[in-house]
């Protein structure tokens, strides 16, 4: 029991992961959702727990429109990229090729994001920052620009880092909630399996940009917190000896692409 509670307390304290309010990255997805919430789980999700505040260059509010009620919610997704259906990723390793379906019709931009960073490029020798294994399998965790788990996305059409809202859908339902952390009692339809895919976010709910992490055991303690968006089909393995430093040699899509939609 003891080791339980320990595995967990390490886990969210090195799960916070991606950008929050101001900017700054913690550590590996910890995804809390308000600041209530996000005390609780932070002690239990996997974070990299900086502090350090980024210059106000980088300082971008989160995005709004799907929380604003004066906006229809298929007008305010339509200001992000979506994956309408599903794709195939791969992933080149030193040590071989991992295969991962991503969800589009689950996380439309979860997914969307994700994709439409791979076909840009950004991933291609990019690092694996983080590895949590000890005491017990946890995550690997990488897609971090700067490499120390606190960069972003930064879109060159704006100069300014793009974020999406946190996004899980429901068990059951048909439509994903957006911004906030799913309720204890609600389970989301895509969990965290071992092999699940991530985003990793800091505090903010809406922090997510474009680092990401793969789950080495199943992790449910993180469902509702963080948006899974797919799973490894092939080459597991590998993805469990990635050590701290391995590269990306690169992340393309091979099946789907079709399917990746702009931004009205």
């Amino acid at each position: 029991m003891f080791r339980w509670i320990f595995s967990c307390f390490l886990a969210f304290s090195l799960l916070l992961t991606g950008c929050s309010n101001n900017g700054s990255i913690s550590a590996i997805a910890s995804p809390t959702a308000s600041s209530t919430a996000s005390s609780t789980a932070a002690s239990s999700s996997p974070s990299d727990s900086s502090s350090t505040k980024p210059s106000p260059a980088t300082k971008v509010a989160e995005p709004s429109p799907i929380a604003n009620p004066q906006n229809s919610l298929e007008a305010a997704l339509a200001k992000f990229v979506q994956l309408k259906g599903t794709a195939i990723i791969e992933l080149k390793l030193k040590s071989g090729t991992v295969k991962i379906e991503v969800d589009g019709n689950s996380a439309p931009l979860t997914a969307g994001n994700f994709a439409d960073l791979v076909k840009r490029g950004l991933y291609n020798g990019l690092t694996f920052h983080r590895v949590v294994k000890d005491p017990t399998p946890f995550v690997v965790q990488g897609g971090d620009p700067l490499g120390n788990g606190m960069g972003n996305f930064v879109d060159p059409a704006t100069s300014q880092p793009r974020y999406v809202p946190l996004e899980i859908l429901p068990d059951g339902a048909k439509q994903p909630v957006y911004g906030e952390v799913l309720g204890s009692t609600q389970k989301p339809k895509l969990r965290h399996n071992k092999g699940a895919i991530a985003m990793a976010r800091s505090q903010s709910p809406n922090s997510a940009s474009c680092q990401f992490y793969f789950a080495l055991d199943d992790i449910y303690f993180l469902d509702g917190s963080y948006a899974v968006f797919g799973y490894v089909t092939e080459g597991m393995d590998l993805i469990e000896k990635i050590q701290v430093g391995d590269r990306i040699e690169s992340l393309t899509i091979t099946k789907g692409e079709e399917n990746l939609k702009q931004p009205a």
